[in-house]
């Protein structure tokens, strides 16, 4: 695994580090409202998740500064060291990689929202550590909408029998897992035509999913730096951007 650059390693000085960041931060914002315009939505109904592990907690920071409140981490330790390190309030952790059920534990002070529940052992380790902490966390059923073999997810024949099986569980007074929405990854070298429709399946999916269930379902964690005007045009709540944020700062080579 990358181990997370410090500004030791940057490609430019700190100040100039901190001016690139913060226009890479405005000019993804600018495209998200542009995108959304053009679809005809409001662009606070999308929020964009900064993810940071290519850099370490002071850096990471600097994207704080700049405005981006919404932290993704693929790695459960990461998150929770960063979490230490930075002790922001505005900020909203984001675990959307693969997590451990001998991780929950020790991420849930962070409070995140967990975008990639795979298993029911899993949400149910979640459930319970939740209710055993009395914290309420949200998180996000990842399907594996391209059905591809290599990527991770749960297959859409699954999706009903694990949100019936999470209703069924008992529902603390105070804390306990929140399923909020689903979370998908369009397939490998997929075009903006062809991640389009694997959003919208999910979508679909989704909406099929809340009236057979009488459930809510308001998040669609879905798109990249690649691929996130195409989930928007499908109604992503949540998108995922990296090292889009970190173009100059980011050693080459």
């Amino acid at each position: 695994m990358a181990v997370p650059i410090s500004k030791q390693q940057m490609a430019c000085d700190e100040a100039t580090a901190k001016r690139l960041i913060a226009d890479n931060w405005n000019s993804v914002q600018e495209s998200v409202a542009e995108v959304a315009k053009q679809c005809g939505r409001d662009t606070s109904e999308i929020r964009v998740v900064g993810v940071t592990k290519y850099v370490d907690a002071e850096i990471t920071g600097w994207l704080v500064d700049a405005g981006c409140h919404d932290l993704g981490e693929n790695r459960p330790q990461l998150l929770e060291s960063k979490f230490e390190a930075l002790a922001r309030p505005e900020i909203r952790w984001h675990q959307i990689g693969n997590l451990q059920r001998n991780k929950v534990r020790r991420l849930l002070p962070a409070n995140p929202m967990i975008h990639a529940i795979t298993s029911q052992r899993l949400l149910d380790a979640l459930h319970q550590e939740c209710t055993l902490q009395s914290r309420s966390i949200e998180g996000l059923i990842e399907v594996n909408i391209s059905e591809e073999e290599a990527k991770t997810g749960l297959p859409v024949n699954q999706l009903e029998s694990i949100l019936r099986h999470w209703q069924d569980l008992p529902q603390p007074k105070t804390g306990g897992l929140q399923i909020r929405g689903l979370m998908a990854m369009a397939g490998w070298g997929t075009d903006q035509d062809a991640a389009r429709r694997q959003f919208a399946k999910l979508a679909e999916i989704r909406d099929r999913i809340q009236n057979q269930l009488a459930i809510e379902l308001p998040e669609l964690s879905m798109g990249m730096s690649g691929d996130y005007p195409a989930a928007i045009a499908e109604g992503a709540t949540l998108i995922r951007i990296g090292t889009r944020f970190f173009q100059g700062v980011l050693p080459t080579g």
